[in-house]
């Protein structure tokens, strides 16, 4: 029998599993932040309020994440299907080879890490060096990155330019001709770049602690 505590549990677990808090997820799904808090599972007259089929739609399309496994997380099993990730250093991207015309890994040199089963074939990850992004992602945490997620403003992307800089920023703004940046770090200015310069940018769907 499926219960309303099993499926907000879930919500909580599909959030956690994508380093946000519920109204993190919310927000990152399109939807109102407050859509997924705890004081929105029961009404004031204290009846259980069931999340809509569209905002778990939005929320696994959000996180990546296949309706199998969310079933999975309702279902109480954390340890969900995994398949291997294309692993790569952040320094090793910034060289050419590793990724083919569309963005996506090529070539040698891929390590592979086992990550829970996404609807994205072409998910990889790279490994954080230095202090650049700190304190949102710290020497030897490794991003999951998806190069065919639609990416809005606010999100956190990895950017490649032509001379093989590779930079982990938030997208402010993107027009047909260029990019605004926000760092992550306060102490890297920000950055904007013509579209002509980037070779690259993918969301970073989901980041190690």
């Amino acid at each position: 029998m499926l219960t309303h505590a099993q499926v907000w549990a879930a919500v909580d677990r599909l959030a956690e599993r994508a380093g946000l808090s519920a109204s993190g997820l919310a927000k990152r799904a399109g939807l109102d932040p407050t859509t997924f808090n705890k004081s929105k599972r029961v009404t004031t007259a204290g009846r259980a309020r069931w999340p809509s089929t569209e905002s778990i739609s939005k929320a696994l399309a959000a996180s990546g994440t296949t309706f199998r496994a969310f079933v999975d997380l309702v279902e109480g099993n954390n340890t969900v299907a995994s398949h291997g990730v294309p692993l790569l250093g952040f320094a090793e991207a910034g060289a050419g080879g590793y990724f083919d015309d569309g963005g996506f890994p090529a070539g040698e040199g891929w390590d592979e890490i086992a990550f829970p089963a996404l609807n994205d074939e072409h998910v990889y990850a790279l490994e954080v060096s230095g202090q650049s992004m700190e304190p949102t992602y710290r020497d030897g945490n490794v991003i999951i990155l998806s190069p065919a997620a639609p990416i809005r403003r606010g999100d956190r992307v990895v950017v490649k330019t032509r001379s093989g800089e590779v930079m982990a920023k938030e997208l402010k703004r993107q027009t047909a001709k260029s990019i605004e940046l926000k760092s992550l770090n306060t102490d890297h200015p920000d950055r904007t770049l013509a579209m002509s310069d980037v070779v690259l940018m993918a969301r970073i769907l989901w980041s190690s602690q």
